[in-house]
């Protein structure tokens, strides 16, 4: 009598589980795509400079845009397609369509491991802009990336594949053109600069965080970090209001290091750590305002600009440029 060899756990509930866990990334991007449209702010328990998550620090990065469009938004529609081939052939009850169950499963099975591998990877290279480039700790970034290794792990596990060379034929080609795309699209975010470049900032976009405003995303160099310990010595005051994108533009010209350093009076009474008061005896009457060497200066300024009304005279290879 021969015995039928019994089918694994996992084999039987791999699907329901990659169901589940694809349907738990869809509604975690999807959150994060309504945050990045209507210009909300992320629950997140991290901190970063300046009283903004440090969640928001990511969302509000260059690198959380793709081809003008919300990042997660991209990753809600790889949950939702894994979901879907997923459960899709759980849908054909076995017992009245054998064929065409079994027909789906084959087809999705290959399409399930093509787009794990590809989540995976580009998954893998957002951690690294996060750990390296972004220095900020974002959970729901780590929590994405969790359930993505986990999706590639089941589709490895879940079944039995009958030829592994097709099986990482397919893995080494996906990962390739995912890390070449990923690369292609990232290619001009704060990248090399020939000497003497600058990148023009952009003037900030959505809604700013009540109280706080825009998330400074630009990188400090060594150059703009010396102004503005400078300017802080020479005892100048930089006035603005968490609502003017002007003010932020000049906090973009100095990056997020340098501009903590930065003497910054908040002048809107709803602003964090606002001095309304302050302001007033300074004489501001418009944003942004500096006061350099007891005179009141209008408007935004470039680094160059202030380096000569403070007398700054270290070195000026400043990353960034007005419009």
């Amino acid at each position: 009598m021969i015995r039928r060899r019994s089918t694994p756990w996992i084999h039987r509930w791999s699907r329901q589980l990659i169901g589940a866990i694809a349907t738990v990334g869809a509604l975690l991007t999807a959150y994060l795509t309504v945050l990045k449209f209507t210009g909300g702010s992320a629950a997140c328990s991290s901190e970063a400079a300046g009283g903004a998550s440090s969640c928001d620090v990511v969302l509000n990065s260059a690198y959380a845009e793709v081809f003008g469009l919300p990042l997660p938004l991209f990753g809600c529609l790889a949950y939702i397609g894994m979901a879907t081939f997923a459960l899709l052939p759980l849908a054909v009850k076995l017992d009245k369509n054998k064929a065409l169950r079994s027909q789906l499963e084959a087809q999705t099975w290959l399409l399930l491991f093509a787009i794990a591998t590809a989540m995976t990877i580009f998954s893998g290279y957002l951690m690294y802009v996060l750990a390296n480039i972004l220095q900020a700790v974002c959970w729901y970034c780590i929590g994405s990336a969790i359930f993505s290794l986990s999706l590639l792990v089941l589709t490895v596990i879940g079944r039995r594949w009958e030829d592994i060379g097709q099986l990482f034929f397919i893995a080494i080609i996906v990962a390739m053109v995912t890390l070449i795309s990923t690369l292609g699209v990232y290619a001009n975010v704060e990248g090399p600069r020939e000497p003497g470049e600058r990148i023009t900032i952009e003037s900030p976009s959505g809604q700013a965080q009540s109280g706080i405003g825009w998330e400074i995303t630009s990188k400090s160099g060594e150059s703009e970090i010396e102004l503005a310990v400078h300017l802080t010595e020479i005892g100048a005051n930089k006035y603005g209001a968490y609502w003017c994108p002007h003010c932020h533009e000049q906090k973009q010209l100095f990056g997020k290091e340098a501009f903590s350093k930065i003497n910054y009076i908040e002048c809107d009474p709803q602003g964090k750590n606002a001095q309304p008061q302050v302001c007033r005896d300074a004489g501001v009457k418009s944003y942004p305002n500096w006061t350099i060497n007891g005179e009141l200066i209008e408007g935004v300024k470039t680094l160059d600009e202030l380096a000569d009304l403070s007398g700054y005279e270290g070195p000026r290879d400043f990353k960034y440029s007005l419009r």
